[in-house]
């Protein structure tokens, strides 16, 4: 008999790290994308602090593979510029 709980899954952040592996920090793009499907899999077995330990980990990775994207993508376009 169930004790009538329901676990509300962790989002897992999945498509914004495979985002930011193919446009902005491929190296914390894998990495955020190992750890997205670390809380998926702990999602799907009802490991809720595994999976939301993963799934902040994996959301830290993508804002600061995004910042440094868009950093490294605004210094590409001021160099290209005064050339």
């Amino acid at each position: 008999m169930e004790s009538g709980q329901t676990r509300a899954a962790v989002p897992t952040y999945l498509g914004w790290s495979i985002f930011n592996t193919i446009c902005c920090c491929l190296p914390l793009g894998i990495a955020a994308i190992f750890c997205s499907c670390k809380a998926q899999n702990a999602n799907a077995v009802g490991e809720s602090t595994e999976a939301a330990s993963a799934s902040k980990t994996a959301k830290t990775l993508n804002v600061v593979g995004l910042v440094l994207g868009i950093i490294m993508i605004i210094i590409i376009i001021a160099v290209k510029a005064t050339k």
